[in-house]
């Protein structure tokens, strides 16, 4: 080999090195988030694009997915980032219902990022107002998510608290449907069903739409022994939905059953990508994220790590000591 040679080589192996190291900087990832439509898609792909402009070597693909099955899905690395709910996340971590196997590779980049309440909307037109009463009257038509959904399970617990089931709805001649956000709004609409129920922060655009539609409707409170319930069971939380939230469809305040967002990431997310993620969130917090979704105004990096549902990211835990809001 000649010695000019040598020196070609090595001078196109140089200058070749930045390159590479650009290729291994890039990441690809995916963020399962909700459905179409849906609050959490709509925070996702702000997010993404917040991420993107900081981290332009980081691109976030987001996807449409399910409150309670993105939790496996992350843990099968099938998509390393996306949302769940604190309540649902613990229970996958710990393999207990309604998952039938410990989620171990799951981490977090914290909690708090949409507190969401619990909505419950029924027909103007007359009927039960109590919510017992409406979820256990024969003939009752109402919609409400997938069977992916947060919403759904969330349902079926209180349906059960009441000692009734789907199965039983359509059993005595009503009707449970299952759909897209959009679905179950037109059909809430059009007159197809009577009740909805759904997990949306807020403004949800879907209640803000029937508010403005051609159909009246009104927001139902949940009851205290209900609330309690869901607390002590399945370690939901309770909040108060303001009174002037959505105009026409509640004239006071209501107190509702809440949860709220966790970003789940796979064990295996390189951490200086998962710190770089963390440390965009934190400097945008407050306008910048609201600007997204105002449901994410009041996102507080120095509670947000604190949550024990799941192991916090190490890329997650740098990024929020670096920031001085979780001891070193």
């Amino acid at each position: 080999m000649s010695l000019s040679f040598t020196r070609r080589a090595l001078a196109g192996g140089l200058l070749a090195a930045p390159f590479i190291r650009t290729a291994r900087a890039q990441q690809s990832l995916e963020w399962v988030a909700g459905s179409l439509g849906g609050g959490w898609y709509t925070m996702a792909a702000g997010l993404s694009a917040l991420v993107k402009d900081e981290n332009p070597e980081i691109q976030i693909r987001v996807v449409p997915g399910g409150g309670l099955a993105n939790s496996t899905r992350v843990n099968r690395n099938q998509s390393p980032m996306g949302w769940g709910i604190d309540t649902f996340a613990a229970s996958a971590r710990r393999g207990e219902e309604p998952y039938s196997e410990k989620h171990e590779a799951l981490r977090c980049l914290g909690t708090g990022y949409s507190p969401t309440e619990h909505n419950f909307l029924r027909r103007a037109e007359g009927g039960p107002e109590d919510m017992k009463a409406i979820l256990t009257q024969k003939g009752l038509r109402i919609a409400c998510p997938q069977r992916s959904s947060t919403d759904e399970m969330t349902l079926r617990r209180i349906l059960r608290f009441y000692g009734t089931s789907p199965e039983r709805i359509r059993a005595e001649g009503g009707t449970y449907l299952n759909g897209s956000y959009a679905d179950i709004g037109g059909a809430y609409t059009d007159g197809q069903v009577d009740y909805l129920y759904v997990a949306l922060a807020r403004p949800a655009s879907l209640l803000t739409e029937i508010a403005q539609g051609r159909r009246a409707g009104l927001l139902t409170e949940f009851p205290a022994d209900l609330r309690k319930h869901m607390i002590d069971t399945y370690a939901y939380s309770e909040g108060v939905l303001p009174g002037g939230t959505y105009p026409g469809l509640q004239t006071r305040d209501l107190m509702v059953t809440t949860m709220d967002s966790v970003i789940m990431v796979h064990e295996s997310l390189p951490e200086e990508v998962a710190a770089r993620i963390t440390r965009t969130l934190i400097r945008n917090r407050g306008q910048r994220l609201a600007s997204i979704h105002a449901s994410m105004a009041a996102w507080d990096p120095a509670v947000s790590w604190k949550y024990q549902g799941l192991p916090l990211h190490p890329g997650a835990a740098r990024a929020f000591r670096e920031a001085g809001v979780m001891p070193g």
